[in-house]
């Protein structure tokens, strides 16, 4: 499928974000990067949040699409356990888009709602199968997933400001916390 000139623009913010943060994020620099006129951007975004909303969007739809076929149908039954070291690889590949996507919104983006709700709903659902087939401790699957995400993006972001590795006092890299915490659920 053929790339928009929005999609261009989504993936040459992308790219500037890994490379310098939010800050490196203008939308004359994006219509740079994309080759496109430096005013391109304004007929696609607003301004600078809602092209870094778009970016979040797409972060969140990309990790989703992996598990969802085009009908919406699961593709695989992932478990919780992937989709948590999925995310935690995700946030240490893509820093930038990690802050960015999980950070502080001062304003409602619809498509980025949207795409956030879809994304918990697949963990949602891998906590009920998992529940179901005994892999999980029975109790609220909605707050079952809070709590395995809470610790995947609290590994995560520990692991990025250099209070998590292997060589340090837990002995511990985000990805071991992932699995420590399905052991003991496990157990339970």
């Amino acid at each position: 499928m053929a790339q928009t000139r929005r999609d261009s623009l989504i993936s040459a913010a992308a790219k500037l974000l890994d490379r310098g943060g939010p800050a490196a994020v203008t939308l004359r620099e994006v219509g740079r990067a994309a080759g496109v006129s430096h005013n391109a951007p304004y007929k696609h975004f607003a301004n600078k949040d809602q092209l870094l909303a778009a970016v979040a969007a797409r972060e969140l739809r990309r990790q989703t699409d992996l598990t969802v076929s085009k009908t919406g149908g699961l593709l695989t039954q992932p478990t919780p356990q992937a989709l948590m070291i999925r995310y935690v690889r995700w946030a240490q590949r893509y820093r930038e888009r990690f802050k960015l996507t999980f950070g502080r919104w001062r304003q409602d983006d619809a498509n980025l709602r949207m795409e956030a709700t879809r994304a918990r709903s697949i963990l949602v659902a891998a906590v009920k199968t998992a529940q179901a087939a005994g892999a999980l401790p029975l109790g609220e699957p909605e707050r079952l997933a809070a709590l395995l995400w809470a610790l995947a993006h609290g590994a995560a972001d520990l692991a990025l400001s250099g209070h998590l590795s292997g060589k340090g006092n837990a002995h511990a890299e985000a990805e071991d916390l992932v699995a420590d915490l399905f052991r003991h659920l496990k157990r339970s």
